[in-house]
C-alpha cells in the first residue's frame, strides 16, 4: 500500500497538535509528502467579509498570526526528515478540507478530533465528522488518548504497539484490513481483527458460528502477513461499537481501523451508529477506511 501524500488541516488545538505529531510519523515512515492546512473562517455569516470595512487589515493580521502559528508547530513537532508545505485559506474549514484532497489526490488525512465534552467537540468535532463521511480518502480522527504514549521529543512520533481492526467482512472492511496490515508491519505493531455478532442466542449455535468466524477471520490474513507481525482473531457477541470500544480499551490498543460505507442518506445512519460512536467514545485515535 502507498502513502505518498498526507494531509493534516490543523487548528491550533490540542486536538490538532496531536494529529499533526501523527501526521509527521506517518510522512516519515511512508516518506511520503505533507501537507499542513490551515483555514480563517471568515468572522461573519451575515455579510461576506469583502463587504466589511477594513476587511483586508483584519484577515491580514490573521493570516501572520497564522503563519506564526504553523512555522512554530512545525520547528516544535516535525521531524527533520519531513518537511511540511504549508496552506493557509478563508472560507469554511470542512469546504476546504474536502477540496484540498480532491485537489492533491491525497491518500491519507490525519487530523485532531474532538473530546468528550465543550467547545471542542462542537467545533472540531463537528468539521471532522464532515470530512470523514465525505472524504474519498482514509481519515485518521485523533484526539489525546487514554494513555498517552507520544515522546515529548520533537520529531520521535506516536509508538504505535497495538492496532485493533474492526470488520464486518465487507468490501470497506477489506480495504481497512490492508491498512492496517501496512501500518503493523511500519510500526512493527500487534494486529487484532475483530468481528462482533449480534442477536445470535448463547449456546452450540454460537459456539459452532465463533469458530466458524474465526476460521473467516484467519483466512483473510495474508500469507506472508504472519512472518511481518503478530496477528489474532477474536470473535465477540453484542453491540458492534461498544464491544470495539471494549476491547480498543482493554487491550490498550494505540489505533483502531474501521472500514466505513459510502455516502447515501442510509450510510450516513449507519456511519453514526458505529463508527461515529467510536471516534467519540473510543480510548485511542481511529482511522476511518473507505472503499
Amino acid at each position: 500500500m502507498k502513502i505518498e501524500r498526507i494531509l493534516c488541516p490543523v487548528d491550533f488545538s490540542e486536538f490538532s497538535t496531536k494529529g499533526f505529531e501523527y501526521a509527521v510519523s506517518f510522512a516519515a515512515r511512508y516518506k511520503a509528502k505533507l501537507y499542513v492546512q490551515h483555514v480563517i473562517e471568515p468572522v461573519t455569516v451575515l455579510f461576506t467579509y469583502e463587504n466589511l470595512p477594513g476587511w483586508r487589515e483584519v484577515y491580514a493580521e490573521f493570516r501572520a498570526a497564522a503563519e506564526e502559528a504553523l512555522e512554530k508547530l512545525i520547528v516544535s513537532r516535525a521531524a527533520q526528515q519531513v518537511q511540511p508545505e504549508t496552506v493557509l485559506q478563508v472560507g469554511d474549514p470542512a469546504d476546504l478540507i474536502l477540496k484540498f484532497i480532491q485537489k492533491e489526490a491525497i491518500d491519507l488525512i490525519v487530523m485532531g478530533s474532538y473530546g468528550r465534552r465543550g467547545l471542542d467537540r462542537l467545533i472540531t468535532g463537528s468539521v471532522t465528522q464532515r470530512v470523514v463521511r465525505k472524504s474519498p480518502s482514509p481519515v485518521l480522527a485523533v484526539r489525546k488518548p487514554a494513555h498517552d504514549f507520544i515522546s515529548r521529543e520533537p520529531g520521535c512520533g506516536p509508538e504505535i504497539k497495538k492496532i485493533l481492526l474492526a470488520t464486518d467482512f465487507s468490501d470497506h472492511a477489506c480495504r481497512a484490513l490492508s491498512f492496517a496490515l501496512s501500518l503493523a508491519m511500519e510500526y512493527n505493531a500487534g494486529l487484532t481483527l475483530l468481528h462482533v455478532l449480534e442477536g445470535i442466542p448463547y449456546g452450540k449455535e454460537l459456539e459452532s458460528e465463533t469458530a466458524r468466524l474465526i476460521r473467516t477471520l484467519e483466512a483473510s490474513i495474508p500469507s506472508d502477513a504472519r512472518s511481518r507481525c503478530t496477528i489474532k482473531s477474536v470473535v465477540r457477541l453484542g453491540k458492534p461499537y461498544w464491544e470495539i470500544i471494549q476491547l480498543a480499551s482493554e487491550s490498550q490498543a494505540d489505533l483502531v481501523v474501521m472500514g466505513v460505507r459510502g455516502r447515501g442518506a442510509l450510510d450516513v445512519a449507519v456511519f453514526g451508529s458505529t463508527t461515529q460512536r467510536v471516534l467519540q467514545l473510543g480510548p485511542c485515535p481511529v482511522l476511518s477506511v473507505p472503499i
